[in-house]
């Protein structure tokens, strides 16, 4: 089994939110690119509408999820709340204590492997 965590979220756009959060999301994914080794993947895909909004992110680990989360809580939270609601978020792999506690907030569900492959 890996030790890779990775989450979808979901989030609805708030009213007239689409280019700032397009905006926002262009400095989210550069600067996790640039500053986090750990972020394995930081994809984000629009419906057809651009109503909603799914993000796929994975990490080398719970330690590495948890860097992610302490640089988007000082860098991006409070302008990504308010362009979004949150509406659903599922998280795979072995997500530590740590990690769980730290999403208790936005009520995510978590997913346990119990078969199949990385490569």
């Amino acid at each position: 089994m890996s030790e890779h965590v990775h989450w979808v979220l979901e989030v609805e756009l708030k009213a007239n939110a689409d280019s700032d959060l397009r905006a926002l999301m262009l400095e989210m994914v550069g600067a996790t690119k640039a500053d986090e080794p750990g972020a394995l993947n930081y994809e984000w895909y629009f419906n057809e509408a651009g109503t909603v909004c799914h993000i796929y992110e994975r990490y080398a680990s719970s330690d590495a999820a948890l860097i992610h989360l302490g640089n988007f809580g000082t860098k991006f939270a409070s302008r990504f709340l308010g362009l979004v609601r949150p509406t659903r978020m599922t998280v795979y792999g072995p997500a530590d204590d740590k990690l769980r506690s730290a999403l208790a907030q936005m009520n995510a569900t978590f997913m346990d492997e119990v078969g199949g492959f990385t490569r």
